[in-house]
């Protein structure tokens, strides 16, 4: 089972890294993606356990359930369509660091769909998730506060 494994780290503290990783919609405002949609909210809602989200990047449109909802420390989703993968699971853990700062590890597993090629598929998925991964440490660290 290909495994990818990133690392980020974030100056921002983790509850403003959590609040950018947690709001799905909000994605295509530091990834790469165009859009981002909840085809159904989960619990607590909108973004909790059971949410599906939907992320276009390019012609591509991925389907995502969220798993593990776990404020500001623990967000998982399994992978329902778009990627040439089965059984696609993602981790992202958020662990606050003594400087005030937040250490992102965004940790993922699949299947290829064809036996063999799993070393292709991750190529080009590992560098797309630490991508992200640095995106959302650098999106945390220039954003201001959300409002009390």
């Amino acid at each position: 089972m290909p495994k990818i494994d990133v690392s980020a780290r974030s100056s921002a503290p983790v509850d403003r890294v959590w609040g950018l990783l947690a709001d799905a919609r909000g994605w295509p405002e530091w990834t790469p993606f165009a859009s981002a949609e909840l085809e159904r909210e989960g619990s607590p809602p909108p973004d909790g356990v059971g949410a599906i989200r939907r992320f276009t990047y390019g012609k591509n449109v991925t389907r995502e359930c969220v798993v593990a909802f776990e404020p500001p420390h623990w967000l998982a989703y399994q992978l329902l369509s778009g990627l040439p993968v089965r059984d696609y699971r993602a981790d992202v853990t958020l662990q606050s660091t003594p400087d005030g700062g937040t250490a992102i590890r965004w940790q993922a597993h699949f299947e290829p769909l064809v036996p063999g090629m799993g070393w292709l598929v991750r190529r080009r998925l590992e560098p797309f998730i630490a991508d992200m991964a640095q995106r959302l440490a650098l999106r945390a660290a220039t954003s201001p506060p959300a409002p009390v």
